[in-house]
């Protein structure tokens, strides 16, 4: 874990996850910003915070953030930061642990450095384009599975048409969804929808630097720091599954794909 960029974005991130758990299974104003969609004021308290220190570390990089008015001022930055400040906020304001501070920095369209400090369950996932990945400084390595019966998902529960598929436990935060594909503890994370890129920008590089294969629903590359700041869905797999579950999900995610 050579980059020096890469430990101080963690440390940045360790210091919004511990003002985050100041509050956790506290006292604090929280709404809906939509139909299941909550917000809390420690979303907007760690949101001000990294953004001010990840300033300090790339003053150059533009910013996207789910707590921030987008600003498209970001489309002419070479370098963006991406950032959930709580990343399963559902979790968080009922005093559950899956939830973490996802960090990012996308460079021409892709992420180059990742962080989720989860300090509820004292886990801390980084990696770094082309170095490779670590949860709590143990190198990680996705699963090495490759038949798609009996694929380990973390689920609730797991649709009839998908009934060979096996569920495991599933954090709110779909960002420690895809990490537990890089540790190898899941072997597929599906999601089947237009969801928006700092949900997945940092978990996304640490799954492929795990050696895990990381698409959007239907397959293709994933891209950052696009105009609508979205994304088609998410595919994290053990590569030798990863072909299958594109043949398997695709009727799904055509049917979901109209704006």
């Amino acid at each position: 874990m050579a980059d020096e960029r890469l430990q101080a974005v963690a440390a940045v991130a360790a210091e919004a996850g511990r003002l985050a758990m100041t509050t956790w299974r506290g006292e604090f104003r929280q709404w809906q910003k939509g139909s299941g969609d909550p917000v809390c004021e420690v979303d907007l308290a760690v949101d001000a915070f990294l953004r001010a220190r990840l300033a300090a570390i790339d003053p150059q990089a533009g910013w996207l953030s789910e707590e921030t008015a987008d600003d498209p001022i970001r489309l002419e930055c070479d370098r963006v930061w991406v950032v959930d400040p709580i990343d399963g906020t559902r979790d968080y304001v009922r005093g559950r642990s899956g939830w973490s501070v996802s960090v990012a920095l996308v460079d021409s369209f892709r992420p180059v450095l990742g962080v989720l400090d989860a300090p509820a369950v004292g886990e801390v996932w980084m990696a770094a384009v082309g170095q490779g990945a670590w949860r709590n400084g143990v190198p990680l390595k996705a699963s090495p599975r490759t038949d798609l019966a009996g694929a380990r998902v973390p689920a609730d529960q797991i649709p009839r048409a998908d009934a060979d598929l096996v569920t495991v436990a599933k954090p709110n935060s779909i960002a420690l969804r895809i990490a537990k594909v890089a540790a190898g503890e899941a072997d597929l994370c599906a999601s089947l929808r237009w969801g928006n890129e700092w949900d997945i920008a940092a978990a996304a590089l640490i799954a492929a630097e795990a050696g895990a294969t990381v698409s959007d629903a239907l397959g293709a590359p994933l891209r950052f720091n696009t105009p609508t700041g979205e994304a088609f869905g998410v595919l994290a797999t053990a590569p030798g599954i990863h072909a299958a579950a594109v043949v398997r999900l695709r009727e799904r995610a055509e049917r979901a794909l109209p704006r």
